[in-house]
């Protein structure tokens, strides 16, 4: 896509019969129709305010009405989006903030908490909108800037930044991704181009996912109105009531993270035929287990597609269903218009059978990490190859299967370890309910091997027992040397295990 073609990432709802769902909110509709008048009117609303093109607004809503026609408003103004997290800490937003510079805020409800602590000044923000009845110090009401007259979206160019989106990234602490209206368009198009993964205008999705994760927004969000079909919004996961939504509204489309597989394949009371309305049903955000796979598809009778992407790819860089078969344990095929290699430690392409680090090239690739040139140094090649710092093999048919994280990486006395190895041991284990694995240093051999294990109910370990049992399945140095029991594990809004959490609570 050439970045001087005129773009807006806004415009994905208008070519859409006016009479169309676009939005199902707690049982309230809005058609593309509305939905267009309600964006340009909120749009003209900003203009007014002095939002011109290029500046940032920040955005903390939940997956509502809140969330949908502001983002779509500040997109169609020029504006790039910085959706926050209604759930983060105040110093977490104050430093989201001003670090992206943003000058305007739109507030929802459940971000009003934390947000109320907000030093509005030292964050550098000069307007703060809020919806009525929403009690946020110094903000004005959101609904007192949708003008009558509204306004057309600008045009923008493909390398002009639509959205800012915070991410642990391919290695460190986190940052802000820049992607473009391109990157996040051209991933919409690579999904559209193939027939198995495009929404239709006859689909209803499930909108649970975080609209401020890039999974909710551009997998989700993005793509359900630019196939033309309805998103039912769900502010938070239940496995119980999320059911009851897709009955209600017979959702045809899930994207979901593991735990939410994992969820519906045991919670009680969910009937067999729940997702007759459901054709298709996908994963992502980290590894599906093969368990939870089989779990659901027996109970259900759906396959679960799985996928693979990240941030800084806008997200999607492949997946089972451009190879038409979901193989178990694989993250598919790449995408059409998605270069992928595999690449060893030397910087060169791994030798067929090999495992290598995902690199990936193509129009969805970020330009980089916010006014990070060294972050984005070590994230993107001169010739602009993405590092995901993720280790996979390829079988003969070009199907995927992650291996690990290269940051993960434990080396012991100079032998490489890779967690997930260990980890599947570990859940071998039958009174293992949960495991993940860390390096720790060590003094003669570098780094050690600690495991972090959460016990079946009922179930009593001894640390001796678990390590035995590694010892009779795994070399001696990827063995763990310290097992550590805890209730849970923490993890990340998509599902991945935190693995910074533990290392800094590891034993050492």
């Amino acid at each position: 896509m050439c970045c001087t073609r005129a773009v807006n990432l806004a415009t994905i709802i208008d070519p859409h019969p006016d009479d169309a769902v676009a939005l199902v909110d707690r049982g309230r509709t809005t058609t593309y129709g509305d939905l267009r008048r309600q964006v340009g009117s909120l749009r003209a609303g900003l203009v007014r305010l002095g939002v011109e093109p290029g500046d940032r607004m920040a955005l903390m809503a939940p997956n509502n009405w809140f969330f949908v026609v502001p983002y779509l408003a500040a997109l169609g103004a020029g504006a790039a989006v910085v959706p926050l997290n209604p759930a983060s800490t105040t110093a977490e937003l104050e430093r989201q903030i001003a670090t992206t510079g943003a000058r305007v805020a739109v507030v929802g409800p459940s971000g009003r908490e934390a947000f109320a602590r907000v030093d509005q000044t030292r964050a550098g923000l000069e307007h703060v909108l809020a919806p009525e009845g929403t009690r946020v110090e110094g903000a004005d009401t959101l609904q007192d800037y949708f003008d009558a007259e509204p306004v057309a979206a600008v045009d923008r160019a493909a390398n002009d930044i639509a959205a800012l989106l915070f991410t642990a990234g391919t290695a460190g602490a986190p940052k802000a991704a820049v992607l473009t209206h391109g990157n996040l368009l051209a991933n919409l198009d690579q999904v559209m181009r193939h027939p198995g993964l495009a929404d239709r205008p006859d689909d209803v999705v499930l909108g649970v996912l975080p609209l401020f994760h890039i999974f909710g927004l551009n997998v989700v969000l993005d793509l359900a109105l630019r196939g033309g079909g309805a998103i039912a919004l769900v502010e938070r996961f239940d496995p119980v009531s999320c059911v009851e939504t897709i009955v209600a509204h017979g959702v045809t489309v899930i994207a979901g993270a593991p735990p939410m597989f994992e969820a519906w394949s045991t919670a009680r009371g969910i009937d067999a035929n729940a997702f007759r309305s459901v054709r298709l049903a996908v994963s992502g955000g980290s590894p599906l287990p093969v368990s939870v796979s089989e779990a659901f598809e027996a109970r259900f009778g759906i396959p679960v597609w799985e996928g693979y992407g990240l941030t800084e790819a806008a997200p999607i860089v492949s997946t089972s269903l451009v190879g038409g078969e979901p193989r178990k344990g694989s993250i598919g095929v790449p995408l059409p218009g998605v270069e992928v290699r595999l690449v060893d430690a030397e910087g060169e392409d791994a030798l067929g059978g090999d495992s290598g680090e995902i690199w990936v090239r193509g129009p969805n690739v970020f330009p980089g990490y916010w006014r990070d040139e060294d972050a984005t140094a070590v994230a993107r090649t001169p010739d602009g190859w993405l590092r995901t710092g993720d280790i996979a093999v390829v079988d003969d048919d070009g199907y995927l299967y992650i291996v690990d994280r290269a940051k993960d990486l434990i080396i012991v006395s100079g032998f490489n370890v890779f967690p997930a190895e260990v980890e599947e041991v570990l859940l071998e284990h039958p009174g293992i309910a949960a495991a993940a694995v860390v390096g720790v240093e060590h003094p003669h051999s570098g780094e050690t091997v600690t495991a972090f294990v959460v016990a079946e109910p009922g179930r009593h370990l001894e640390e001796d027992e678990v390590i035995e049992f590694t010892a009779e399945r795994l070399a001696r140095y990827k063995c763990p040397t310290k097992v550590t029991f805890v209730e849970t594990l923490p993890q990340g809004l998509v599902g991945k295990v935190l693995r910074r959490a533990l290392r800094s609570g590891a034993p050492q």
